[in-house]
């Protein structure tokens, strides 16, 4: 392997406006639907990665998450993920990664979409690797289904597939919005309604949906409707439409996880509060819509000139401890080696 020092990469979180709930193939990460998402500007992970050159009998990967070692799960997850880097550069060296969340992590904010799309790329690059933005997405989503999507920047969608490798399921990026190709002024709105990591992860919990939700079927069958309404509002720049494409997936992702048995519930009185007031909002004229991943948390989608009054009216919630805000972003990108 011919390493290339250290890499440090950064990869913004990226919100799905239309869910990624459900697998095809646990093992892959492969997933049951298409799903079509918003990468973000500053909300992300930034990651370094440092193969030593030479794979010691007995050496481990040494993984460090927002200043301290990480526990034993993760650890494990992410030397899986690295042993596919190796397997690919020819190599045993281990590694040191550093890795800094900028949002909560395990939490339903996307943490790990950011974090593998920025091992994918940091890790690729210090082993000497180049790989095209497609491949880059394929080995992101191994380590985390919606990473595959913060690979790009803007609006994502990602492909559900249908060849059992999974080769083809694959995210891209979007066309610029509008037919000047000028992108579109919007901003995310993010209610912290919550501390602490989320009492059921991602992945556990839509394996439990699909075995014991009586509406996991109809969930799986609405979502190409809703990929298609999506990818029209955002060509149109059509916020009313796509606002609606985004709470109509959330709440049914949502019912079909509150549906199993026992029920999944993510949401407390704070996220209620919180669509009650992006729902206000809307009444008073302000086109404002929320989403909500899984976890309790609540994103407001709005234009640039509105986020202000839609911060304002989040952070009035009851049980909103703060607000976050975020633009569009670009694709997960190195941004610093030595």
């Amino acid at each position: 392997m011919t390493t290339s020092g250290a890499v440090t990469a950064f990869a913004g979180t990226n919100i799905a406006l239309v869910k990624y709930w459900g697998k095809r193939d646990a093992a892959l990460n492969l997933p049951a639907t298409g799903s079509l998402s918003l990468t973000l500007d500053r909300l992300g992970t930034r990651t370094t990665v440092h193969f030593d050159g030479h794979g010691d009998a007995g050496a481990t990967d040494r993984i460090v998450m927002n200043g301290a070692p990480a526990d034993a799960a993760t650890a494990a997850r992410v030397s899986a993920f690295l042993d596919r880097v190796r397997a690919r550069a020819g190599s045993s060296a281990r590694a040191f990664v550093t890795t800094e969340n900028g949002v909560p992590t395990a939490s339903g904010l996307a943490s790990s979409a950011s974090g593998f799309a920025a091992l994918a790329i940091a890790a690729t690059r210090a082993a000497g690797l180049t790989l095209p933005p497609d491949e880059l997405s394929v080995l992101a989503r191994l380590g985390s289904g919606s990473a595959a999507r913060s690979i790009f920047g803007g609006f994502v969608e990602m492909a559900r597939g249908e060849r059992a490798d999974g080769s083809d399921a694959v995210a891209h990026a979007l066309p610029e919005p509008g037919p000047d190709g000028a992108g579109w002024d919007l901003r995310l709105v993010v209610a912290i309604t919550a501390s602490g990591p989320k009492a059921m992860g991602s992945t556990a919990a839509m394996t439990h949906t699909a075995r014991t939700s009586p509406f996991h079927d109809a969930w799986i069958a609405a979502v190409p409707g809703d990929l298609a309404a999506a990818r029209a509002a955002i060509a149109a720049r059509d916020l009313p439409a796509l606002g609606a494409v985004a709470e109509r997936s959330a709440l049914r992702m949502h019912a079909s996880a509150m549906a199993a048995d026992p029920a999944i519930i993510y949401w407390n009185p704070a996220t209620l509060a919180a669509i009650a007031g992006v729902r206000a909002l809307r009444a008073q004229g302000t086109p404002a819509f929320f989403t909500i991943d899984a976890g309790p948390h609540v994103k407001a989608l709005c234009r640039a000139a509105d986020v202000d009054a839609v911060a304002a009216a989040l952070r009035a919630a009851p049980g909103v401890s703060d607000c976050l805000i975020a633009a569009p972003g670009p694709g997960a990108r190195v941004v610093e080696t030595r």
